[in-house]
């Protein structure tokens, strides 16, 4: 059996410019990065601003699993699927991490026959996106800190200094260091952080950003640190925007790639979904909608956490508004929910298929809260039997949701046809009825709770003292109007990640508080998430070589 990486390379690609013209982008509007990949001009971005939307729909899935849910593979098997029923289609997806590809996760452009393409430079530096937000990050953390050094005249409070340094890598030992050893010259001793560069506030603003305007007055609201008074000093005071927004200037910019099929897909900013908002930016998603009839996005990690941030901060902040969501399972995963050791999921077990559905049920009426219709599709697997998908499809049906089997890991595109069928009645019979979990004027605290009991299924919500003060103090700054970004633990539905299945009645754990002004929302940390993964004692950085023809293997 071909590896990924195998069959991404053997594909031949299209140029880029042959791409574009599918979908009617002339040369003049592409800024190249080499023959398969490209930038849009915002030139052309501004000119798109009076066509029409496309439908919206959103891919998500079951809480992660080591049996594997392919929701990225998903989303590019379906639009794929659509060309080949002569639909108009865009992917706007997400830019991979460093920090996953050399630790746990492999790459992430996709799987078997469903990718997209050219997979090595995507999930490697692509066109140097995350370079640019890591530089703009820390050339913030380095005038904070020249500042202090050159007399600090905006009287910075050094124990109160909140904004961290970051690089796209898996490197706990930075989580907590000292700086400013050394001699007087060399800056003031004082504790520092870093955190992953898809963890960044940074990353946040390019996500969230409108145009070029929009993410200057964002970063210059960007609280860095708090003065002796307990006032906010922030980038602005800093005289930081400028120079930062400079090296955003072509990040801002979404990125024109290809499927194994040629379909377009728009890859663009990524934050994680477990410690930042997990979707793609508001620019590429908007231009998807406007290139094509069909734009289908992605929120990362399950629907608990991608899903649930798309719907409360991108549709809030965006005013773009799903028309259907694609809900991604396996039979395995349901499985292991179920109790079954990951050696023994190709057996056929229908009593753990029953007992681990219970978290597909879930998700499913979280998604319906937000009134969007919802299509739940089983990604394949050969061990997968008649009995058990005939199971996942009864029990799907019964809960007036939409189910269609998918096998574009295997087929690509003509794999995904019965989805993409689905989608498409969907559409056409189903109207959206969107709304947002909870209102703008509720305490941040009630926004967090309503998360915890609604989503998650808690029965209460336990706030730290610590949590407790910084809610209170951020409630007095006037930030308890904006939504709230969940920092959780990927694996559960609850804040511990042993907790499969459908937990309920637990209590959710909030330790810490803070506001990401310039993104706009309040991050709340739960149970022992963190913001600077590690790397496992396999990391998949072992895996990883490239010969004398410059040929990678094993990413992926």
């Amino acid at each position: 059996m071909k590896t990924d990486i195998e069959i991404a390379q053997e594909a031949v690609l299209e140029p880029i410019g042959m791409v574009a013209q599918h979908i009617g982008i002339g040369e003049e509007a592409l800024e190249y990065y080499g023959k398969y990949k490209a930038k849009l001009s915002e030139e052309y971005l501004e000119s798109l601003s009076d066509k029409p939307n496309g439908k919206l729909i959103l891919v998500t899935a079951i809480n992660p699993t080591p049996a594997g849910e392919g929701k990225t593979t998903t989303s590019v098997g379906l639009g794929q699927a659509f060309g080949k029923l002569g639909k108009r289609a865009v992917i706007a997806l997400r830019e991979p991490s460093l920090g996953p590809c050399f630790g746990i996760k492999g790459g992430a452009a996709g799987g078997g026959y469903a990718q997209v393409v050219p997979m090595e430079d995507l999930n490697l530096h692509f066109t140097g996106d995350f370079h640019a937000i890591t530089s703009a990050n820390n050339l913030l953390a380095a005038l904070l800190d020249n500042h202090i050094q050159q007399g600090n005249e905006l009287q910075i409070d050094t124990r109160q200094i909140v904004w961290k340094r970051c690089e796209d890598m898996n490197d706990r030992v930075l989580r907590n260091i000292v700086v400013g050893l050394g001699n007087k010259t060399d800056g003031v001793v004082r504790e520092d952080h870093f955190v992953i560069t898809v963890a960044s506030e940074i990353m946040a603003i390019l996500c969230l950003a409108e145009n070029m305007k929009d993410l200057k007055e964002r970063l210059s609201r960007i609280i860095v640190a708090y003065n002796y008074a307990g006032e906010p000093v922030t980038a602005g005071d800093l005289q930081a925007v400028g120079a930062m927004a400079a090296l955003l200037k072509d990040a801002m910019k979404p990125n024109l790639i290809q499927t194994l099929e040629h379909t377009p897909a728009l890859v663009h900013g990524g934050p994680f979904a477990n410690i930042a908002h997990g979707c793609n930016s508001i620019r590429a998603t908007r231009t998807a909608l406007k290139l094509a009839d069909y734009c289908i996005t992605e929120a990362g990690f399950g629907a608990d956490l991608g899903a649930e941030k798309f719907f409360d901060i991108k549709c809030r902040v965006s005013g773009l508004h799903p028309d259907a969501v694609v809900l991604v399972a396996t039979v395995r995963a349901l499985k292991y929910n179920g109790g079954v050791e990951k050696a023994d999921l190709g057996t056929e077990n229908l009593a753990a298929l029953k007992k681990g559905i219970v978290n597909l049920e879930k998700h499913i009426e979280n998604l319906q809260k937000y009134g969007v219709p919802v299509v739940v599709t089983l990604n394949s697997f050969v061990t997968d039997t008649p009995a058990e998908v005939e199971f996942v499809r009864d029990f799907c049906e019964s809960r007036d949701c939409e189910f269609a089997l998918s096998q574009v890991w295997e087929k690509g595109g003509e794999g995904g046809i019965a989805l993409a069928e689905k989608v498409l009645e969907t559409l056409e019979k189903k109207e959206s009825h969107f709304q947002v979990l909870y209102e703008d004027h509720l305490s941040l605290a009630d926004k967090i709770r309503r998360i915890a009991a609604e989503i998650y299924g808690a029965g209460s919500v336990g706030f730290q003292s610590v949590a407790q003060r910084q809610l209170k103090r951020l409630e007095e700054m006037g930030f308890g109007s904006l939504p709230v970004c969940m920092a959780k633990n990927q694996y559960s539905l609850s804040d511990d990640p042993k907790l499969l299945g459908r937990p309920e009645g637990f209590e959710l754990t909030v330790r810490e508080v803070y506001v990401s002004a310039g993104a706009g929302f309040v991050v709340a940390l739960t149970g022992d998430v963190v913001t600077m993964p590690g790397l496992p004692k396999q990391p998949a950085a072992f895996q990883i070589d490239v010969d004398e023809k410059g040929i990678i293997t094993g990413l992926f």
